[in-house]
């Protein structure tokens, strides 16, 4: 079963990387796809910091071909597979479904999140850089990108008026990255990530100095303590 789930991974990371070439340029929804039109949401980063996503799909691929190679069999790196696995699985399939329907996309970037922190939870204490490093940025932004989904879904279906909604998600986006920062040991990764979002929120919402962009801006300083904090934690 160790291969199966090594092999598994290593394919799901694949397929989801190639998902980049099948919906290109992806900067976040479309203002037109939902029933109140999201023309300026201020939950939503600036378009440039999507380009972490670059980074993400490269050193996770990456993370997934020495594990196959170099750890297929190594039992450290067994409890994360099966979380990772559904993740990244998922995950191939969501840039295609987000241009098809917010609403599914919102509710699959939950999914992924949620396997993902099970992943990372579980990842080895050995091979940092292979394994805990890149589970963690891309956990750290599906932190706050799944924040940002739900931001998005209450105020463009009418569910909330938009501040209102970007100050909801971003305050529950804050807790929950501290509270994952604080659980896991030695992986700053994770609030950089989350602070690469925060400031693409503050940069987006620059020509408007209101609540939200405070709010982004607190977020950043929080984060940045306890990435800070991680730093001195033990790591293998």
């Amino acid at each position: 079963m160790q291969i199966f789930w090594a092999i598994a991974v290593a394919v799901a990371a694949v397929a989801f990387g190639a998902s980049s070439y099948i919906v290109p340029d992806f900067g976040g929804f479309e203002p037109n796809q939902f029933p109140v039109p999201q023309n300026d949401p201020p939950v939503q980063p600036a378009g440039y910091a999507f380009a972490i996503w670059a980074v993400i799909y490269l050193w996770l691929v990456a993370s997934a071909g020495y594990g196959l190679l170099r750890r297929a069999t190594a039992p450290d790196w067994e409890p994360m597979r099966p979380a990772l696995a559904l993740s990244l699985a998922v995950g191939a399939t969501w840039l295609p479904i987000a241009k098809a329907s917010p609403l599914a996309a919102a509710l699959l970037i939950w999914v992924m999140l949620a396997a993902a922190l099970a992943a990372l939870l579980r990842a080895p204490l050995l091979d940092r850089w292979w394994a805990r490093a890149p589970l963690g940025l891309y956990a750290g932004w599906l932190s706050a990108a799944s924040c940002v989904a739900l931001g998005l879904i209450l105020a463009g279906y009418g569910l909330m008026e938009e501040r209102a909604a970007a100050l909801l998600c971003l305050t529950l986006a804050i807790v929950l990255a501290a509270t994952v920062q604080i659980l896991i040991e030695g992986v700053p990764e994770y609030g950089l990530a989350v602070i690469w979002a925060l400031l693409g929120v503050v940069v987006a919402n620059i020509g408007g100095i209101g609540m939200v962009f405070v709010l982004a801006l607190l977020g950043i300083v929080v984060m940045a303590v306890l990435c800070l904090r991680a730093l001195t934690l033990p790591r293998a």
